[in-house]
């Protein structure tokens, strides 16, 4: 008698019956593991001993696989808050089903919490049995998802060495050209979501941002805001064990003249405009620095002169993508005067 539990663990968690009679499982064994418990049916055909809830389970309910910001959730990449199931189906998929009940059908034309993406073949033969391929999911994600999400998401794979510039640039001649994000706007050295949000947003906002700035004391801080407001954005679950160490980086950074801000990762994610109201309320405050001299011109306009023109154009089209007309018209004010 197969071990059914055995062969689908080896499988990967996840394999088709076709898969297990090639080593050895009969009708009677799939039934008699599924009765007891030891396997799941996931969907006709497909059996797994992962849990009926996790989401590539419940992709392949619906009869494909995870994609999108699911499939780079799944991976462990740096997603914030739920969202709806990314599935990536066959352009002929047919006999969709559910997430939740592989007996009932989905409405394709309302599939309530599921998304799905209709893709061609040789998206199908790349990844695994439940997610699509890395970088088929990261374009996914380029395509459809905000900008601030698109740029977590790479951050990510590149601080984790799943990517690297050469793949970014492949990935980005194969989105709409409205969609593609300038390498220099990501971050290999960004450590964590809420520093990652808060980077993009703050560019967003006009702002001069440096990721991983190192102290004389061989200390880092997240990220600088016009070359000397810290702001430091991991949370407790990052820094629990570390509280004296932060609170010493701190001072070391007041030292060198940093005005440091520790705000929560919580914080970041669902109370953002304080957040920024503390940045900017931290940058205003800062007098002129000697070294511009004493025409009154500060900081934050020395560095932002500096910029090359390419690089304000860019602002310009991201900021196009995700704010209103008043905005952009702000924004172009602002830059003439600077």
């Amino acid at each position: 008698m197969a071990d059914i539990a055995a062969l689908v663990r080896s499988l990967g968690g996840m394999a088709q019956k076709r898969q297990l009679v090639r080593r050895g499982a009969r009708d009677l064994d799939l039934t008699r593991a599924v009765r007891s418990g030891e396997v799941i049916r996931a969907r006709q055909g497909w059996y797994t001993v992962r849990p009926a809830s996790e989401a590539g389970v419940r992709a392949v309910r619906v009869g494909g696989r995870l994609t999108g910001i699911s499939a780079i959730e799944a991976l462990g990449g740096w997603v914030e808050g739920p969202h709806p199931l990314h599935v990536s189906v066959n352009e002929n998929a047919s006999r969709l089903r559910t997430q939740q009940n592989r007996h009932r059908r989905l409405n394709v034309a309302v599939p309530a919490g599921v998304v799905l993406h209709w893709d061609s073949r040789d998206v199908s033969e790349r990844g695994t049995a439940t997610s699509v391929g890395l970088r088929d999911a990261l374009h996914r994600v380029i395509c459809d998802e905000s900008l601030e999400v698109a740029i977590a998401a790479l951050d990510w794979a590149l601080h984790t060495g799943q990517v690297d510039e050469f793949d970014v640039e492949a990935l980005m001649l194969g989105v709409p050209r409205s969609r593609r994000i300038p390498f220099a706007w990501l971050d290999v050295k960004c450590e964590s979501l809420p520093e990652s949000l808060s980077r993009t947003r703050l560019r967003l906002e006009g702002y001069q941002v440096e990721s991983q700035v190192l102290l004389e004391t061989g200390e880092r801080l997240d990220l600088v805001v016009e070359g000397f407001t810290g702001l430091e954005v991991d949370g407790r679950e990052f820094h629990e064990n570390w509280f004296l160490r932060d609170r010493r980086k701190d001072l070391s950074a007041t030292v060198e003249e940093f005005h440091v801000l520790r705000p929560a990762a919580v914080t970041v994610f669902t109370e953002w405009p304080l957040v920024l109201a503390a940045v900017r309320a931290a940058v205003s405050a800062r007098p002129p620095s000697p070294a511009f001299g004493n025409s009154g011109v500060g900081r934050r306009s020395q560095l932002r002169s500096r910029r090359t023109a390419r690089e304000e154009l860019q602002l310009l089209n991201f900021r196009k993508r995700n704010m209103g007309g008043a905005g952009m018209r702000r924004r172009r004010a602002a830059l003439a005067l600077g």
